[in-house]
């Protein structure tokens, strides 16, 4: 093993655990109080006993403690964040500015609608701007996440077949599509049908024809897909769905790829869902909050989540008496807050920006893609559009995987792509640089990739056994997750007294 290895492998020593600092006594808290009369008393309930071995520290040693911890959060203000499929891309201030805006941060849901005009001429615009954006009719905002969007468009999908006493049963699922349309359309009551995509990584016309029936409600299809490749045929394929009666459902969720250059509308989609947070400004990650909107064509609108918004003469009003109507499938209306965002968003872009945010995240992804064509496996060679998809298939000659490649690059810096989706391609590497990054960061990004890539040939073992330089190196993940240490203990135990 080389010393520049040993080197490498010899991690920075940890800072001590607040239980190895502190003594006996030392505070960073002081009780209120008149001067030198002592503490505040508080009653015995309040009051609990000492807690051995807990660790008694001075003011600075806590501050440290926390700033230490709060950075190592990895945020997008930090670093590049570059997970496929899930456009972690930097979300401008201002629209956090404007979401902050008393009118909007301190509204009561609950409160009449008279006092609610404001907000909810927000709502009724961000409905239309979505609806234009993606060539839709309608829209609503109550969906909380682009799953449960999937489902809401599912069940209005549903609804309006059996209006019609049409009790279809199957859904067919692209294997290009995103993890959760089986999930959803499962929890809908459906039957999943799966189609292959070809050697382009594309579905095609005739493949759907063979299994479009009179049994089937719907195509459930990512566009662009979940290989970051556009579906050249969809007009086809949707003509081929609706021919058999069948209704097409877009999942939206990549729609940082055509918004202000396509509209899925035209192509033909009847019902659609929109992640916010990824396209539209939202901060994401941690788990929430999102906002999965869903749009529709005109024959649908009745069968959208009550209440609706309605613009009257002298304002708004909420239509709740809507007989053919899902229902809510959201408390009020939705993550208001996310939403605020979006509309900021797209007021301060406008039109010719949506554009330009589009056509600079197909430029980025392309280049990235151009840049690390010839050190990672691409296994579909068509154009890309917002992402690109690589493979492990050159390294693992070296005996280098996914996982690895993703470990070694903590130590550089950057967050992973996304690894092992999606599921079509073995040993995916999914990378989504967004319309948010300067090349000087890509550049960066794929000199890291690069500098892997040669030591997986020359030097494996390195990155084998990465991270090297993080507080906590490799770890056994899946007894990490079935087995978790929530709390510390001391390693040793005290002896016992002799005697």
């Amino acid at each position: 093993m080389s010393d520049s290895f040993e080197r490498i492998k010899r991690r920075d020593s940890a800072p001590a655990l607040l239980f190895e600092i502190g003594s006996a006594g030392r505070s960073a808290f002081s009780w209120p109080g008149d001067e030198g009369k002592g503490a505040i008393d508080l009653s015995p309930e309040l009051l609990r006993e000492d807690i051995p071995g807990f660790p008694e520290l001075g003011e600075l040693e806590v501050l440290r403690h926390f700033t230490r911890l709060s950075r190592l959060n990895y945020a997008i203000e930090g670093e590049f964040y570059p997970l496929g499929s899930c456009t972690m891309k930097y979300n401008p201030k201002l629209n956090e500015v404007v979401a902050r805006l008393p009118g909007f941060s301190l509204v009561h849901p609950s409160a009449p609608v008279s006092l609610l005009q404001g907000a909810l001429e927000l709502l009724y615009d961000l409905e239309r701007m979505l609806a234009e954006v993606t060539g839709m009719d309608c829209a609503t905002l109550q969906p909380a996440a682009g799953a449960q969007g999937e489902l809401t468009g599912l069940m209005m999908i549903r609804a309006y077949l059996e209006k019609q006493g049409d009790r279809r049963k199957k859904i067919i699922v692209p294997d290009t599509a995103h993890g959760t349309n089986p999930a959803s359309s499962s929890l809908c009551g459906y039957q999943v049908i799966q189609i292959t995509s070809n050697d382009e990584g594309r579905i095609e016309a005739s493949k759907v024809a063979e299994v479009m029936n009179g049994d089937v409600a719907a195509l459930m299809v990512t566009n662009p897909n979940t290989l970051g490749i556009f579906e050249r045929e969809i007009q086809d394929i949707c003509q081929v769905v609706h021919s058999k009666g069948g209704l097409v459902y877009l999942d939206g969720a990549n729609l940082n790829a055509l918004m202000g250059i396509a509209k899925p509308g035209h192509m033909g989609v009847d019902v659609l869902h929109i992640n916010l947070h990824k396209t539209f400004s939202t901060p994401h990650g941690g788990g929430g909050p999102g906002a999965g909107p869903v749009a529709v064509k005109q024959d649908l609108d009745n069968f959208l989540p009550s209440p609706r918004i309605l613009k009257l003469k002298d304002g708004f009003s909420l239509a709740e008496n809507r007989p053919d109507s899902v229902g809510r499938v959201h408390s009020f209306f939705g993550n208001f807050g996310i939403l605020v965002r979006a509309y900021a968003y797209i007021i301060s872009l406008g039109g010719d920006g949506l554009s330009d945010a589009s056509q600079m995240a197909l430029l980025n992804a392309s280049y990235l893609r151009k840049k690390l064509k010839d050190a990672y496996f691409l296994p579909y060679c068509q154009p890309c559009m917002h992402e690109c998809v690589f493979t492990d298939r050159l390294q693992q000659k070296h005996g280098v995987h996914t996982l690895d490649i993703a470990k070694r690059l903590l130590d550089y810096g950057f967050h992973p792509p996304t690894i092992y989706f999606p599921l079509v391609v073995p040993g995916a590497l999914m990378i989504e640089p967004t319309e948010t990054e300067s090349r000087e960061t890509l550049d960066a990004f794929a000199e890291a990739m690069l500098s892997i890539a040669r030591e997986a040939r020359e030097n494996p073992e390195i990155v084998r056994q990465a991270p090297h330089l993080t507080p906590v190196g490799r770890l056994d993940e899946a007894r990490a997750a079935r087995r978790p240490v929530l709390r510390w203990e001391p390693t040793t135990q005290p002896k016992k007294a002799e005697g």
